[in-house]
């Protein structure tokens, strides 16, 4: 093997190396539960958030302080070093070549009949039992939100905690719809 070879061999292990070590260190880190690489959860996607920044030559910089100061409901990470926060950063802009290159180009479409005969073609399906409708893309989102933030204090299934009341019970308490949404 050449010296040059071996040269970009060493860099490129190095390269993956440290790129391993960063999501190591996302995944310790809270942000898997509002982030994913290549789809939306409660926070966009690395890959938007990455498309979000490109071309911009102070990303890495704007995003290592998204990071620390959160904002726009990040919640802030003041705890992390300007290093972590800085490789974290590198790694999340990196995404959205990896999304790009991994992206599906078609969208898979759901049929779904509405009560006056007419069919739409829905992003996402529904789910339908005796009753009807149950499970739409809002419901779903919901549900999403409620398992990255509010469980922490209602408990999983809504019961309450020693931190939240029980929300079953809260529109029957004479809290108002508007209220309690």
């Amino acid at each position: 093997m050449t010296s040059a070879a071996a040269i970009l061999v060493v860099s490129f292990l190095g390269a993956q190396q440290a790129d391993n070590n960063t999501e190591k260190l996302i995944n310790a880190s809270d942000c898997s539960s509002c982030h994913a690489v290549d789809h939306q959860v409660v926070g966009p996607s690395y890959g938007s958030v990455a498309k979000r920044y490109e071309g911009q030559s102070d990303a890495i910089d704007k995003l290592a302080n998204k990071i620390r100061d959160g904002g726009s409901g990040m919640t802030a990470h003041p705890d992390l070093t300007e290093a972590d926060r800085r490789e974290m950063a590198k790694w999340v802009l990196a995404q959205g070549e990896r999304a790009a290159a991994s992206a599906p180009t078609e969208t898979k479409l759901y049929p779904y009949t509405l009560p006056d005969g007419t069919t739409v073609q829905l992003d996402f399906p529904v789910f339908i039992d005796a009753k009807g409708p149950r499970v739409t893309k809002d419901v779903f989102h919901g549900y999403q939100l409620y398992n990255s933030y509010c469980y922490r204090c209602h408990g999983t299934d809504a019961t309450g905690g020693e931190l939240g009341p029980d929300l079953r019970r809260s529109l029957s308490a004479g809290m108002k719809q508007q209220e309690f949404l």
